[in-house]
């Protein structure tokens, strides 16, 4: 199957632009329109070559608890032999241009568009761009809540072509996941899937859970439900949702409306 990727737009609007958008930020939700991810936006890394990040979640009182969402963009040469600063931090890549050469305890593996690594806390890892044009991915970040007696997972790297998207029940085909890792599997303690939806499809509830959420629009368009407010989003939007947000979407679009999905799983709520 075919897919697309959004990315974010760079450059800056003109002097003439309006300063609206649908940018917002309160205590239940957050909304990044793809068209304020601009270059004047962009952050830099330490023991990060050639590199520009848009950061669109972090931890911080009153925004997200749990993990750090970067869209990252390499330039041919750049990239890093010191990544992840944290020793207890765990990742996911997901890319979405271009082509990152990843290499996980000594072992080198070539990522295209649809790329997907985890990597555990204290995992050997490096990033490069071999190639001649920009590549752009994904990186989420978590610190491990470890359990006694309960092993940290392996690193895996793949791609989602070769992931089969799992129907919600009960929707005609209309609602799928697509998930890289055992639910059953209680060593990860956050999943990244890719959730899909075809034209008309919906979540016929108000989901209101625990979990909280990191969402990016990879394709299409919809209406989603962020609290009590219908919010119309589209490829290369991001979105953030604390926990027992109420969320509830309807694929509005011709086309097929897709979104990466961070979601913290499989740990007690933290007491005190």
């Amino acid at each position: 199957m075919t897919y697309s990727y959004a990315n974010p737009p760079g450059g800056l609007p003109p002097q003439t632009q309006i300063t609206r958008s649908r940018a917002v930020f309160n205590e239940a939700y957050v909304v990044i329109p793809r068209g304020v991810m601009t270059d004047i936006v962009t952050s830099n890394l330490p023991h990060w070559d050639k590199t520009r990040v848009w950061v669109l979640a972090r931890p911080l009182s009153g925004l997200a608890e749990t993990f750090a969402q970067y869209i990252v963009e390499v330039a041919p040469g750049g990239g890093s032999t010191q990544p992840e600063p944290d020793p207890e931090g765990e990742g996911v890549l997901f890319v979405t241009a271009g082509r990152l050469e990843i290499t996980v305890a000594g072992i080198v593996h070539d990522m295209d568009e649809g790329g997907y690594a985890y990597l555990p806390p204290s995992c050997d890892w490096s990033v490069s761009n071999p190639s001649e044009s920009n590549v752009t991915f994904h990186w989420i970040r978590k610190r491990y809540e470890s359990v006694p007696g309960i092993s940290a997972p392996e690193a895996f790297v793949t791609n989602e072509n070769e992931i089969a998207s799992t129907p919600m029940p009960d929707c005609d085909g209309r609602w799928a996941t697509k998930r890289f890792v055992d639910t059953a599997d209680i060593r990860h303690d956050m999943h990244v899937n890719i959730v899909s939806f075809e034209p008309g499809g919906v979540i016929p509830f108000p989901e209101t859970h625990v979990m909280e959420h990191g969402l990016y629009v990879l394709e299409g368009k919809a209406i989603y439900l962020l609290n009590q407010d219908w919010v119309e989003v589209e490829a290369g939007d991001f979105m953030w949702l604390r926990a027992f947000c109420p969320q509830a979407c309807h694929a509005s679009g011709p086309g097929r409306f897709r979104y990466l999905l961070y979601k913290d799983v499989n740990r007690h709520p933290r007491l005190g």
